[in-house]
């Protein structure tokens, strides 16, 4: 049933469009067409291996896929020259060793870490000796030691009982074993509790540094890459033999980008990534060829769904793939269903091109994820039923012995590598360091342009990040309903403005005979249309009266399209936006040509030039200033910031020369601001991905001079209100630019109730 919205005079206005059963239907609609989407790239991936027959082929096929994965990474530091490595404690076990230590992977990043060796270590035959046993049977303890390194879970850092088993077992049968805390884990961790908390800011890590220009994967696979540096200067250390895996559970995803990137990686085993997961529905049908979903789908955790690999062609499978002929392992935590897999098929022709079939092997587990132990087989990391078929190829490959599984687990605090009192840099003022100074290059780049240069510059720069922003076709009317309701005509129309993708639209009209448009304010934000007449009735009554048109589109995925009610980190919302970013573009980007198409249309019915006021919206709570941020299972989450209708008018406006004036209401201050604490409280499709490369919103703002533009009531990364001075300081560029020219520009830092009176001002003289 409809929810119907107060709206002037005393009158009921129904905010719907469609019925319910049809409200029903477009809520899918985006999910329908990522969907479609990844469809088509699945089968664009199926066409392309049906031409592979030759190794020559493949390496046509994956390595420029290769290199754009690695650029999609983010910029990557210089390799240190020093990673200034301190060992702050040494454990002496039965036949092993254990050297806490620190190494420093980039400027202000240190990586805490657990080296097992065994002890007493042998010594290092010379390469003459070594040399003269070349025809007799390898000797394991003849040449440098095999290295191991260990990339763990999303569930526990490095002290985990099942890391500490592998490295002390393989520490005693000659190996050297580095397991480090992935970024934000463990002793790097930078919140109170763990490791439940780590999901959370796994999460919060790669919002913030996807807005810098980076990501998530490729801060961990550089730890990783300088771990493997910090192996390779030993002298201990067979630079032929170093093993990398990547435990369940989001450590095998940056193994197998850490080997496909990293030539110095003799074996890879990347558990969980590359082919059928722990989700898959288990045995896998028949025509699992044409079927299987080679791409994946997009969630909460970015390392399982890279920005750019489905627009791009790097795929798990492919990344996985591309070690050959190095040695991989194929792992599965669960059961797998080998005979039908066809990830598996093709890294056996993929191999065999090589005729290097030898090199590739498998392990696997059993049951389902949906199953308890012993019948399936969970683990944390890597269990011991997967380990067996992993030493028995590792004996084959690098003569390795066959270990018996030790274990003699040890305390979090013998395993620590940072004094208790050691205070590290919060990350979050590194993040922000980073992308002030990449912000700043913008801006300096901006300065030496003229005003049109720079608009037209930041267009470029801005449909870069947020894909495609120019409407794909002109939009087409599927239904339009019309009736005068208390003198003012209402229109309800429904705009394809893409295939299947359709934006409602309430066009509100004052009374009038001409049958050309008057100016028009054009209104969004997240909650759409029914959001603006509960909470604006009487500014949309005043605009009407004073003789101004208002339009109020749900563009894609708000308002009756939206996917649900959540927006958080695991919601529908969010595995949209991340499957989104897959794709190459951002439901950002979407949402502004979904506006940009209302505009196309509205044109078509204004009489010689058009005028549009932009009104962009947020109704979402803010949280209260200096408010304590709970973990989770602390309580209620705080409230999340709605800043999409500002964002829209801003960027609509920018690339719209006929936009006369703009209003920007409860929109973020920047996406510096979401990068200013260690929490943010920000919908995931609302980030633009490298945004800080581009300057920031006010330099955007700065452009539109001099047309008449409003902020009001702006928030920070984590909802909270800006005070006035604040906000002054963070759009300095948009200050400076609106005082050069004697633009209009007001800066309010709470609601206002002239919003009609300011629109009216400014648009009825125009028309």
């Amino acid at each position: 049933m409809s929810t119907k919205n107060h709206f002037a005079e005393g009158r009921w206005l129904d905010a719907d469009i469609f019925s319910s059963d049809e409200r029903e239907a477009w809520r899918h609609m985006l999910r329908d067409d990522v969907k479609a989407r990844c469809k088509t790239v699945n089968q664009r991936d199926r066409t392309a291996w049906t031409r592979i027959q030759s190794r020559t082929d493949w390496e046509r096929f994956y390595a420029p896929r290769i290199e754009v994965l690695r650029q999609s990474l983010g910029v990557f530091p210089r390799v240190p020259q020093n990673l200034n490595v301190q060992v702050t404690h040494t454990i002496e076990g039965d036949g092993y060793r254990i050297e806490n230590i620190i190494y420093e992977s980039r400027p202000g990043v240190s990586v805490t870490a657990n080296l097992y060796s065994r002890s007493p270590p042998r010594e290092k035959m010379s390469r003459q000796n070594r040399d003269s046993k070349s025809l007799a049977k390898r000797d394991p303890d003849s040449s440098g030691q095999p290295a191991i390194v260990i990339i763990h879970s999303h569930h526990n850092p490095k002290t985990q009982g099942e890391l500490q088993d592998m490295g002390m077992t393989w520490a005693r049968s000659g190996c050297i074993v580095l397991i480090i805390d992935q970024f934000g884990y463990g002793e790097r961790r930078q919140h109170r509790q763990g490791p439940r908390q780590d999901y959370l800011f796994r999460y919060i890590n790669g919002i913030q540094l996807h807005l810098i220009g980076d990501s998530l994967m490729g801060w961990m696979v550089w730890d990783v890459m300088r771990g493997i540096d910090l192996l390779l200067s030993r002298q201990d250390v067979d630079k032929d033999k170093v093993i990398l895996i990547g435990a369940v559970a989001g450590g095998g995803d940056p193994a197998a980008v850490v080997a496909a990137i990293d030539s110095r990686i003799t074996c890879v085993i990347p558990f969980n990534f590359g082919g059928p997961q722990p989700e898959t529905t288990y045995p896998l049908p028949d025509d699992a060829e044409e079927t299987f979903n080679y791409m994946g789908g997009g969630s909460w955790e970015s390392t399982r769904n890279l920005r750019f690999s489905a627009r791009d062609g790097f795929l798990p499978w492919v990344i996985v793939a591309s070690t050959a002929p190095r040695h991989l392992i194929y792992a599965h935590e669960f059961s797998w269903d080998k005979t039908r897999d066809p990830v598996w098929n093709r890294l056996q022709q993929v191999f065999a091109f090589y005729d290097a079939s030898d090199n590739l092997a498998f392990t696997h587990g059993a049951g389902r994820l949906s199953g308890r132990p012993p019948s399936a087989t969970h683990c944390n990391n890597v269990g011991d039923v997967h380990r067996v078929n992993i030493h028995d190829a590792l004996q084959r490959w690098f003569d390795i012995p066959i270990p018996q599984e030790y274990q003699n687990r040890l305390s979090e605090e013998e395993l620590r590598c940072m004094p208790p009192e050691t205070q590290q840099r919060p990350l979050h003022e590194l993040f922000a360091e980073i992308g002030a100074s990449r912000s700043t290059a913008m801006r300096n780049l901006l300065a030496g342009l003229a005003t049109d240069k720079k608009r037209e510059h930041l267009c470029q720069e801005w449909a870069k990040l947020l894909g495609n922003v120019t409407p794909k076709a002109e939009p087409a009317i599927k239904s339009h309903i019309f009736r005068e309701v208390a003198g003012t005509r209402v229109e309800r129309i429904v705009l394809e403005v893409e295939p299947h993708i359709v934006v409602p639209i309430l066009l509100l009209l004052p009374s009038t005979k001409d049958e050309a448009l008057p100016p028009v304010v054009v209104a969004v934000s997240q909650g759409g249309k029914r959001k603006f007449l509960s909470e604006q009735s009487e500014e949309i009554a005043a605009l009407l009266k004073a003789g101004i048109a208002v339009c109020l589109p749900d563009v894609r995925g708000t308002g009756e399209t939206s996917p649900g009610d959540s927006r958080k980190r695991q919601s529908e919302a969010t595995a949209i936006s991340a499957t989104e970013l897959m794709l190459g573009g951002t439901l950002l980007g979407a949402r502004l040509r979904d506006l940009r198409s209302v505009l196309r249309y509205l044109r078509t019915r204004c009489r010689g030039d058009a005028c549009f006021g932009l009104w962009g919206d947020s109704f979402a709570p803010t949280n209260p200033p200096n408010f304590s941020d709970p973990l989770i299972g602390e309580g209620e989450s705080p409230h999340q910031s709605e800043p999409l209708g500002g964002l829209l008018a801003l960027f609509g406006a920018l690339y719209e020369n006929d936009v006369c004036a703009v209003v920007m209401r409860g929109m973020i201050a920047g996406y510096q601001s979401v990068i200013r604490d260690g929490f943010c409280y920000i919908p995931h499709d609302v980030i633009v991905p490298g945004a800080l490369t581009a300057g920031d919103l006010c330099d955007v703002a700065a452009t539109l001079v001099p047309r008449p533009l409003r902020l009001e009531a702006l928030v920070d990364g984590r909802n909270c209100p800006m005070v006035l001075s604040e906000v002054e300081r963070l759009f300095e560029p948009t200050l400076q630019a609106y005082h050069a020219v004697g633009g209009k520009l007001s800066f309010i830092p709470t609601l206002a109730s002239d919003l009609a009176v300011w629109f009216v001002e400014l648009l009825t003289p125009a028309y």
